[in-house]
């Protein structure tokens, strides 16, 4: 596929009030995943996360959108270790004549959320399906998250609603 691998460096955090360490700058990589190991990782941190941390899937958060060939796996790494996961597929359409992308599975390992991989991964799904011929992306946010993608320019959708059995936000970004 026509995604390209991103790299970001983040910054050291400045002291806050001179009790907080400052945090050492990561070296942050997203990349589609390369082979049956790496679709091994990337189903291992998802099962981590929606499964042992959150209890959101009683034994599996793989489905059949995972089956698709043209649903994109997605690592993310911090300083060389993978860590987090998304993965985007085009959907039904909406609107007519629209191309309609979802994210999802977005999913950090807890000992590497203050890393800033989340925004890296959301980032790369985002350019990912605009390179694909997207116009715009949804995603089903878990409510603590609006925030987050708010800031990175999605907007809510409607009213909060149970997905996967917790209150989610349906969110949009436009991708043209």
């Amino acid at each position: 596929m026509a995604v390209a691998a991103s790299r970001s460096r983040t910054e050291p955090h400045a002291r806050s009030g001179g009790d907080a360490p400052a945090s050492s700058a990561h070296d942050l990589t997203c990349r589609l995943v390369g082979g049956p190991s790496e679709l091994a990782t990337h189903h291992q941190i998802r099962e981590a996360v929606f499964v042992t941390e959150q209890a959101l899937f009683s034994s599996t958060d793989r489905d059949l959108v995972d089956d698709r060939a043209e649903t994109l796996h997605v690592l993310g790494y911090v300083d060389g270790a993978p860590v987090g996961t998304v993965r985007l597929y085009p959907i039904a359409p909406e609107l007519p004549g629209e191309v309609l992308w979802k994210g999802d599975r977005l999913a950090v390992l807890a000992a590497y959320r203050q890393a800033g991989l989340g925004a890296p991964l959301v980032r790369f799904a985002v350019a990912g399906a605009t390179r694909l011929g997207g116009d715009r992306m949804v995603a089903h946010v878990q409510l603590e998250n609006v925030v987050f993608f708010r800031r990175l320019g999605w907007d809510p959708v409607g009213d909060p609603a149970p997905y996967v059995g917790v209150e989610h936000q349906k969110m949009s970004i436009g991708l043209r």
